[in-house]
C-alpha cells in the first residue's frame, strides 16, 4: 500500500533537495577554484641557444630561482598560490650564420604552444632587436639577461607603448665600457702605470667601445702604444705580443671573447711579455680556466660584467647564489659557469614573481607596470629599472647592480680587485723594466 505524502511536505522536500544540491555544487565549485588557483602554474619561458654555455647556465639559473620560489610556497596572486613552471626553446642563435628568423620561429612556437606569462631570453643582440615586434604582437613581458646592444633603448624610445614589454637585467655595452674605463682609471691612479697596448677581436662592438675608451685613456695620462684588431679565429698573436714587449707595455688590454684567448695567454707566458694582462678574455673567466691553462692565467685581471656570476664577499647575496647553484647543479657546472648572464637570469625570475604579486594579476600590462617599479636586492646587486627598462649598473651593489674586476692568483683563486668597495686584495704586477 502506498503512503500518500501531503502536498505541503512534498513541496518542502523538493525545496530542501534543490537547496542541498546547490550548496554541494557551490562548495565543490569553490573548492575546485581554490585547487585550480593552487595548482595552475605560472609559466615562464626561457628562449636561449641551449647549445651555448651561456644559454645552459641561464636555463639552470632560471630553474634554480623557480625551485626556490616554489619551495617557499610559490607566487601569491589574488589570495591563491601558484608554482612557477619553466619551459624552454632552443633558439640556436649562437651558431655562426644561423638565421635570425629561425630563432624567432622557435620563440613564437613556444609562445603559441606553451602560452608563457613571461619570457626570459636573448643572446645575440640582432635577435633581441628583432624580438621587439614579436613580443609586441603577443604582449608577453620579456627580459633579456645577456644581449648588450645600446640599440635596445633606442628602439624602445621609438614607441614606448608598443614596446613596453621589453626589459633588460644584464649589463649592456655602456655599462661594460664604464667597467673597463673605471678599471683602467683605477690602475693608472693606484699603480702609476701608463704604457698600454690594446688588442681586440675585430668586431663592431669592440671597435665602438675602443673609439670611446682610447680618447678617455689619453685624457687620464695613459700612453696608448697601439691598438691591434685581429680577425675572429686568430691563433697566432706573436706579432702583437712581440711589439708590446719591445715597446715596454705595462698593461696589455684585451677583449677576446672566443676560445683563442687562451692561446694568447699561453703565448704571452712563453714569450715572457712583462705586462699585466687585463680586460676580457672569455676563456680565462671560468673557474675551470686555472686547470685548463695549467696556471697560465695567473696574474690576469678580468672584468666580469655582473657580480653573482662571481661570488663577492662584500655582497653576500652573490655568494649565496653561487652556493645554491653548486648545491643544485654540482661543482663541475659551477666551475664552468659563464661570465655574463646567469645571475641576471636568476634575478629576473625573482623580479617577475615580485611584480606579479604586486600586480595581483597575470595580465601583461599590469605585470609591466609593476616591473617598472622593481626594487630588489638580488645576486647582481640592487635591481631597479631606468626609464628605458635597463637595470641600472654602477659600482655599489647597495645602490645599483654592479660588475667588478678580479685577478687570478695562485692556487687558482679569483680575487676581486675593483671597485674598492668590493675588493678582497690588491692587484699584483709582474716585474716591469721601468
Amino acid at each position: 500500500m502506498k503512503t500518500k505524502i501531503p502536498l505541503k511536505e512534498k513541496l518542502l522536500f523538493i525545496c530542501l533537495a534543490v537547496l542541498s544540491t546547490s550548496l554541494i555544487m557551490a562548495i565543490a565549485g569553490s573548492k575546485g577554484a581554490f585547487c585550480q588557483g593552487k595548482t595552475s602554474p605560472i609559466v615562464i619561458g626561457l628562449t636561449m641557444p641551449l647549445g651555448a654555455i651561456q644559454g645552459q647556465d641561464a636555463l639552470r639559473s632560471v630553474q634554480l630561482a623557480a625551485e626556490e620560489i616554489n619551495a617557499k610556497g610559490g607566487v601569491s596572486i589574488g589570495g591563491s598560490k601558484h608554482n612557477i613552471e619553466v619551459v624552454s626553446a632552443d633558439t640556436r642563435e649562437h651558431e655562426p650564420g644561423f638565421p635570425t628568423h629561425e630563432a624567432l620561429m622557435a620563440m613564437e612556437k613556444l609562445i603559441t604552444e606553451k602560452k608563457p606569462h613571461a619570457i626570459i631570453g636573448g643572446f645575440r643582440s640582432e635577435v633581441v632587436l628583432a624580438v621587439f615586434d614579436l613580443i609586441a604582437k603577443y604582449k608577453v613581458p620579456y627580459i633579456t639577461p645577456i644581449a648588450m646592444t645600446p640599440l635596445f633603448q633606442e628602439k624602445l624610445k621609438k614607441d614606448r607603448e608598443k614596446y613596453k614589454y621589453m626589459f633588460r637585467t644584464g649589463n649592456n655595452s655602456i655599462g661594460f665600457y664604464q667597467l673597463l674605463e673605471g678599471t683602467t682609471a683605477f690602475l693608472r691612479k693606484e699603480y702609476d702605470v701608463k704604457n698600454v697596448y690594446i688588442l681586440t677581436t675585430d668586431l663592431l662592438a669592440w671597435r665602438a667601445v675602443m673609439e670611446k675608451l682610447i680618447p678617455d685613456l689619453k685624457k687620464t695620462g695613459w700612453n696608448v702604444l697601439a691598438y691591434d684588431k685581429v680577425p675572429l679565429g686568430t691563433t697566432d698573436f706573436s706579432s702583437s705580443l712581440n711589439r708590446a714587449k719591445a715597446e715596454k707595455a705595462q698593461v696589455l688590454l684585451l677583449i677576446i671573447e672566443t676560445p683563442e684567448g687562451g692561446i694568447l695567454l699561453k703565448q704571452a707566458k712563453a714569450m715572457k711579455v712583462p705586462a699585466l694582462i687585463g680586460g676580457m678574455i672569455a676563456a680565462a673567466v671560468q673557474q675551470i680556466a686555472w686547470e685548463t691553462f695549467k696556471g697560465e692565467v695567473e696574474g690576469a685581471v678580468q672584468v666580469i660584467q655582473e657580480i653573482g656570476d662571481l661570488p663577492v664577499k662584500a655582497w653576500p647575496r652573490s655568494v649565496e647564489f653561487q652556493k645554491n647553484y653548486e648545491k643544485r647543479w654540482g661543482t663541475d657546472k659551477l666551475h664552468r659557469f659563464s661570465d655574463h648572464g646567469p645571475a641576471p637570469a636568476y634575478d629576473s625570475v625573482y623580479a617577475l614573481a615580485a611584480a606579479m604579486e604586486r600586480a595581483g594579476t597575470l595580465a601583461p600590462d599590469a605585470i609591466v607596470s609593476a616591473l617598472e617599479k622593481t626594487d630588489l636586492l638580488g645576486a647582481i646587486g640592487r635591481v631597479r629599472f631606468n626609464e628605458d627598462h635597463n637595470v641600472i649598473y654602477g659600482f655599489d651593489p647597495k645602490e645599483t647592480a654592479a660588475g667588478c674586476a678580479f685577478q687570478w692568483k695562485a692556487p687558482g683563486v679569483r680575487v676581486p680587485v675593483f671597485p674598492k668597495g668590493l675588493a678582497e686584495g690588491r692587484i699584483e704586477f709582474p716585474s716591469f723594466a721601468k
